[in-house]
Parts: C-alpha cells; structure tokens; sequence
C-alpha cells in the first residue's frame, strides 16, 4: 500500500504566511523608528561663547580700527560624529559687515565638545554718533571682562558691535542617516570706545 503524498499548501495557507511575514516586517520597521528617533534622534550642536576679546584698537579722526578675538566651545550632542563645512563668523556694526572669517572644516567627536580661537584683524570704519552713549548698567547673563567702575562697567562712551557665529555641517547616523545641521549664535558686545576694552557681552 502506498504512502499518500501530503498535499500541497492551499491559496489560504500561502495568503496566511504571506500577512504574517508582512505584519512583522512592518513591526520590526516600526521598531526601527522609535529607537532612531529617541536614542538617535539627530540634535543640534550647542555654541557657548566663553569669552570676547579685542587685543588691538584704534580711534583716530572719528574712525576705528581693531584685532576681534572669539573664544567658544562647540558640544556635539549626538551619537555619531558632527562634521562642520561652510561656517563663519561675522561681524556686524550699525547693520554692516565690518568683519569676515571662514572657519575650517572640522570634525566633532560624539558628546565631545570642541574649542575655538577665531581672531581678525578690523579694517577702520567711521564711528556712527548715534551708536555712541553713556555706559548702561550691567544687562542680565552678560560676560563682563572689566571689573572696576559702575556694576562692573566702567563710565564712559561705548559702541556696540554683533558677532553672528554661523555653523553647517551634517550628522551621520548609523552610516545611512544623514542629517543636515546649522546652528547660528548671535552675540551683542560692548565696547569701550576710549580704551577699546570689552565691557561685557550677551549672546
């Protein structure tokens, strides 16, 4: 007597497996996703100016010249490393560019951080009359660099400049993800304009 051959799997039986095997391709993805997006979830860099400084300055004939000095330090928050490309740093008087430097492409290593020294020399520029008055008080979270004087400021005529630090670069994650990043940091910085000392700053 023969053995009866099994019979093949129905249309159903194959229907079945075919949603179950899709089922848990779309829960496997879905899983995918959450942990990207809490444990990888591209962030940011973090811009902390540290300090501000201008080693040179010069007032002759109602027009300045100085050295800008910027000291910051750059968190790279993520899990992977932060490559930075195309940044800059500007500076601003009265609404104009007064300064200009590129920042060389670099890397940041995951939840490292990073410092930077940018320093440049500023061409002379008339003195606007409007941008010069008395000293104000000391406004809040400002990195003062003078000690003496009213509240940490010295009295005297200031000019304010703006230092707008602007940086580009990507994130890669899981060597498939890229993310594109750019992060700007704006500071206001008083200056004293008969001494060319930083009365403080607030970014």
């Amino acid at each position: 007597m023969g053995k009866q051959r099994p019979k093949p799997p129905s249309g159903r039986t194959n229907l079945a497996s075919c949603i179950v095997a899709t089922i848990f391709l779309i829960f496997v993805v879905i899983v995918i996703l959450i942990v990207f997006f809490t444990v990888f979830k591209p962030k940011d860099p973090k811009i902390a100016v540290n300090s501000v400084q201008l080693p040179s300055f010069s007032l002759a004939n109602g027009t300045v010249s100085f050295t800008f000095s910027q000291y910051v330090s750059v968190k790279n928050p993520n899990r992977a490393v932060f490559t930075h490309y195309d940044s800059t740093l500007q500076l601003l008087y009265a609404g104009r560019q007064v300064g200009f430097m590129f920042i060389p492409a670099g890397k940041i290593d995951a939840g490292r951080s990073q410092y930077m020294a940018a320093t440049f020399s500023v061409q002379s520029f008339p003195l606007s009359s409007a941008a010069v008055a008395a000293a104000p008080a000391a406004p809040e979270n400002v990195g003062p660099t003078v000690t003496d004087g009213l509240d940490g400021f010295r009295v005297g005529q200031t000019m304010e400049i703006e230092s707008r630090l602007q940086m580009a670069g990507r994130v890669r994650l899981l060597h498939f993800f890229a993310h594109h990043v750019e992060v700007t940091s704006d500071c206001r910085v008083a200056v004293s304009v008969s001494e060319g000392s930083v009365l403080g700053f607030h970014c």
